[in-house]
């Protein structure tokens, strides 16, 4: 993180984003704080507290994927939600809390998968000992013959190590016992909120009823599929439960970014009077978790004071002002993120390092067929998509999934065909297939 300058992550996010040059400076700066926050001595450090974002700006036009990016670059815990969710609270939706029960949890597994990987190598030395415990079980020794049996068994266990590591011994199955990993999972499911009531039922249930030996299962294996099995089986072992909720409870605290996305449309806007109260109820709701607060989980409580905050709306009908004050003084930073020209479209296909056409022209590799597209067939794919988003709904660079996606439907189709091997994408053929949806407005917002 001490290499992420602004500047270094900016060019980063370029790599897959295009344009939208205020909001990745805003990011890149707010991400480049918390390491900077970090460095401060004294009281003070805990005093700084993260300048969320509100992003403005229809769909589809990079708002998530900066934020996804932005957490990806920094190996910080990410979770999307969407504000609307919160509305329904008492009906089918959740408690607002829940989202940083969820951020734990991934925060959680992802530091279990970086520990467990670190000591894969460890485990799987373990793991061969064991499955070469079950092809050749140690021998019941007899007074005076333990020399000798100790040294004939060494002898073919070595033996019978080689042929294991030069997988002659893959066909073989042997029995293993299989010990539950975790006690049953229990969800809960209710219409009144009982998220907030977040404790660990399975550790508690593994404590008040352990299980016994007549719970384990003996399976046949294949030699590799048990290897396998054993291998996750250690690693789990080597791995400190506790060391992995510390970690990831630091990571939440001083790194996580939650993504609100949606926050127009719990946007009150008082009409004759009268504002819509299950709107307010969710800012409101939002305000102490934004602002810093304790919130309980199964892992412990989580201090919410320094997670970045970034979210996001069109507000087409709304505004931010139209947010609580309260909740507005919680988004210092604000950042307008503009609709996508012909320019911007063009772009998005050639150059990010996920570009759509570097994605179709992969997958028709996999079918032996070359795909390629000359500059004014790109071009005028671009304009298809900006003049679909003028005349319909703007989703931003959604829309040319949809556009290509129709544009090279028969060859998806088609293929695998000993007569395609090779598929040249020119002007006239993209103005062939898409200027009779694109001129008849009824038959484009059916299909575009």
């Amino acid at each position: 993180m001490s290499t992420l300058t602004p500047i270094k992550i900016v060019a980063e996010l370029d790599k897959y984003i295009i344009g939208q040059s205020d909001a990745k400076r805003a990011t890149a700066i707010a991400l480049r704080n918390r390491w900077r926050r970090q460095r401060v001595r004294g009281e003070l450090q805990e005093e700084i507290i993260p300048n969320n974002i509100i992003m403005i700006g229809p769909t589809g036009v990079g708002k998530t994927e900066i934020a996804r990016r932005l957490s990806r670059l920094a190996n910080a815990p990410f979770i999307k939600v969407e504000a609307s969710k919160f509305t329904e609270v008492g009906y089918v939706g959740r408690d607002v809390e829940s989202m940083i029960r969820e951020l734990m949890d991934i925060a959680v597994n992802d530091v279990r998968a970086e520990m467990t990987k670190k000591v894969d190598r460890k485990a799987r030395v373990s793991a061969r000992e064991k499955v070469l415990d079950h092809l050749l079980p140690p021998p019941k020794l007899q007074d005076g013959e333990e020399e000798e049996s100790i040294e004939r068994y060494n002898r073919s266990r070595q033996k019978m190590a080689k042929m294991l590591d030069n997988g002659k011994l893959d066909d073989h199955e042997i029995e293993i016992t299989q010990e539950p990993n975790n006690p049953p999972h229990i969800e809960i499911f209710s219409n009144i909120g009982l998220e907030s009531f977040d404790l660990n039922f399975s550790e508690m249930l593994s404590n008040m009823m352990p299980f016994q030996r007549g719970d384990t299962k003996r399976r046949k294996m294949k030699v590799p599929q048990a290897l396998e099995y054993m291998t996750q089986m250690e690693a789990g072992r080597m791995v400190n439960k506790d060391k992995v909720i510390e970690i990831a409870r630091e990571r939440v605290e001083d790194h996580g970014i939650i993504f609100i996305d949606e926050i127009d449309k719990i946007a009150s806007r008082e009409k004759e009077g009268r504002a819509d109260v299950s709107r307010t109820g969710v800012q409101r709701d939002l305000l102490p978790i934004v602002e810093g607060s304790n919130v309980p989980t199964k892992y412990g409580i989580i201090n919410t004071r320094h997670i970045l905050f970034i979210a996001a709306g069109a507000f087409h009908s709304s505004k931010p002002s139209d947010l609580i004050p309260e909740l507005q003084g919680r988004f210092p930073i604000r950042v307008e993120l503009s609709s996508l020209s012909v320019d911007d479209f063009e772009k998005i296909l050639k150059f990010p390092k996920n570009a759509l056409l570097k994605q179709y022209t992969a997958m028709f590799k996999t079918e032996k067929v070359a795909l390629d597209f000359t500059d004014e067939a790109v071009r005028e794919i671009a304009r298809y998509a900006a003049e679909a988003n003028q005349k319909m709904e703007d989703i931003g660079a959604r829309r040319l999934h949809t556009i290509l996606n129709t544009l090279l439907d028969d060859y998806l189709f088609d293929m695998p065909k000993a007569t395609i091997k090779k598929v040249m994408i020119d002007k006239e053929e993209v103005a062939a297939k898409l200027d009779r949806i694109i001129s008849d407005e009824d038959l484009s917002r059916y299909i575009l």
